[in-house]
């Protein structure tokens, strides 16, 4: 078997560029349909780390930690204790890369022309600056400055809502532990320009300055906790569990619904693009080399006839095949790597920046890529593309001599 590859190589070589036409066109459908899987594949994984990354470093993070029936009453009657014990220690060990506590009640604000529901948040500015990306979204006035700032900080959408703007007074009033109504004026300190979500729904203050508020203690709504890497997210939130069980403890795929759907179907996407562009490119493999059969009938059955068995031919066809596939599959290689090298900058989509926030985009996607990822889709391209060319080698192996001889009269 390996000498006949020996012998047959070298033929199949000069045989696939007796063509050069054909060959280009099988080289050019081949190459393009790899770059495209390979490139979307880039791209689909940059999009989806865009979209996690815009999500999951506003408010949700990597997971978070609430008093049991929080979840399904966000009131001051389901909030927590500041966490202690086998929880803190396990906060702060190292498994857990940061985290942050915060208080978040249901309520309105009202300026002098409108009253809106809102969300009330007390966070800790230090741990928000590093977890999030609110406090660098605020573009005028300033972030909170302490646990204690008792400043207020609005959605640039929700300011132009309120009709209010930075240094004005807004009413907020929600439930507090007594069952009665906690109405304060605040300072509108800073405005921030982020998700127009967040923006519409959200306020900040102070930790400690939203607990007086609320008449508080030092309860608090939620932990939100970040990890330095995604893959540890099943088992850094186990252990959150097994030493918090009388709390609830969720991840961000069991808090962002919508978000863990796309990212646990990305493999599915690429897959079924893979089939599209395959479909597309066996027909014009199977086009083209049926075609080289037929006006190479006359060889194949002089090939017989000189004694050549039907499974040389066959073989001398699939590895013609088989070198023309691959350097079309290197060639596609080759283009994707160019293609995202090129773009390793990212794709800036600044100017949809809404549009982008109704998929959970980021405004500034970048093209990311895994090296096996090139490996197995090119090696896929390549075996499927062989197996397809089986039909039109097979046909090869069957020509006879009679036939030649018919198609020379």
């Amino acid at each position: 078997m390996m000498s006949a590859m020996g012998t047959l190589a070298p033929l199949a070589w000069r045989n696939v560029w007796r063509n050069p036409r054909r060959t280009v066109i099988t080289l050019i459908v081949v190459s393009v349909g790899l770059w495209s899987v390979l490139f979307f594949n880039a791209l689909l994984i940059g999009w989806i780390q865009s979209s996690k990354d815009a999500a999951l470093k506003l408010l949700t993070q990597d997971g978070q930690i609430h008093a049991v029936g929080y979840m399904d009453d966000p009131s001051v009657e389901t909030f927590m204790q500041p966490p202690s014990g086998a929880l803190l220690d396990a906060l702060n060990d190292g498994v857990i890369e940061d985290w942050s506590m915060r208080v978040s009640a249901p309520g309105v604000v009202q300026s002098e022309y409108k009253t809106l529901p809102i969300t009330f948040m007390g966070v800790d500015p230090q741990a928000e600056n590093r977890i999030s990306t609110i406090p660098g979204d605020v573009d005028q006035g300033r972030y909170l400055q302490s646990v204690e700032d008792d400043g207020i900080i609005l959605g640039k959408h929700l300011v132009e809502r309120l009709k209010t703007d930075l240094g004005r007074r807004v009413i907020v009033m929600s439930q507090n532990v007594d069952g009665t109504l906690s109405e304060w004026s605040y300072d509108v300190v800073g405005i921030f320009d982020s998700d127009q979500g967040i923006e519409d729904f959200y306020i900040f203050t102070g930790l400690k300055a939203s607990q007086e508020f609320l008449g508080l203690e030092n309860e608090i709504a939620q932990v939100v906790v970040t990890l330095p890497d995604q893959a540890d997210l099943v088992s850094s939130i186990q252990t959150l569990k097994d030493v918090a069980p009388e709390l609830d403890v969720r991840s961000w795929k069991e808090l962002n619904l919508f978000l863990a759907m796309t990212d646990d179907f990305m493999g599915v996407y690429i897959f079924v693009w893979l089939a599209i562009v395959f479909s597309m490119m066996a027909i014009g493999i199977v086009n083209t080399q049926l075609m080289a059969v037929f006006e190479r009938t006359q060889e194949f059955g002089l090939l017989r006839a000189l004694g050549m068995k039907p499974g040389r031919v066959l073989l001398m066809v699939s590895i013609e095949s088989a070198l023309l596939i691959g350097v079309g599959v290197l060639l596609g290689i080759v283009l994707a790597i160019f293609s995202i090298w090129a773009l390793q900058g990212g794709i800036d989509l600044t100017a949809y920046a809404r549009a982008m926030e109704m998929v959970q985009a980021g405004s500034v996607i970048y093209v990311d890529y895994h090296p096996d990822g090139i490996v197995r889709f090119s090696f896929i391209i390549w075996i499927l593309g062989i197996l397809v060319a089986l039909w039109p080698a097979r046909r090869a192996s069957k020509c006879s001599p009679q036939e030649a001889m018919r198609r020379d009269t």
